[in-house]
């Protein structure tokens, strides 16, 4: 009897060690998803990306001469994201007293021949990316108040969701110039 009592029983420590033989089988998996996963963070935060907020410069920009009468023109700006997080670029203004209402727009094909203009709240830059505004693609509506002549200088100011203001100058151009 004290031989039965001391095992356990029938079969008395072995049920024990399948217990714990189980239970490892059953941390390995996660352990090993944490062990990758971990190992992923630390060579995404290595490369600097991890937590890494959008970083905004411009330049390059230009506004062109409008036609005859006409006070409505476009301004084109190089915006780039040298930060490891994408921004939005929502709105430009000017501190000039020439420059009216300005809006952000986007050039659309029809494929037909007649392209359109559309109005857009915001457009995305892309991390580690430029975005570069052109008549065919995004552009800044604006409206000047009083005449330009080519070859001034206008001041701008871009404003986007996560990063500060950003001041630009634009150089007033003919177009196709």
């Amino acid at each position: 009897m004290t031989g039965a009592s001391s095992t356990g029983g029938r079969g008395g420590p072995r049920p024990a060690r399948r217990r714990v033989g189980e239970a490892l089988s059953a941390a390995i998996a996660p352990l090993a998803a944490c062990s990758v996963a971990l190992a992923g963070l630390t060579v995404w935060t290595a490369s600097g990306a991890a937590g890494s907020p959008p970083r905004i410069a411009a330049g390059n920009g230009r506004v062109f001469l409008p036609y005859g009468n006409s006070r409505d023109t476009a301004a084109f700006f190089e915006v780039t994201n040298i930060g490891g997080g994408e921004d939005r670029l929502t709105k430009v203004t000017s501190p000039s007293d020439s420059v009216g209402r300005t809006m952000l727009s986007r050039h659309e094909s029809s494929g037909r021949g007649a392209d359109t203009m559309r109005m857009t709240e915001s457009v995305r830059v892309p991390a580690g990316a430029t975005l570069a505004m052109s008549p065919f693609d995004v552009s800044v509506m604006t409206r000047m108040n009083s005449r330009w002549r080519a070859g001034e200088v206008v001041p701008f100011v871009l404003h986007f969701r996560h990063s500060a203001p950003v001041e630009v100058l634009a150089v007033v151009v003919r177009p196709g110039s």
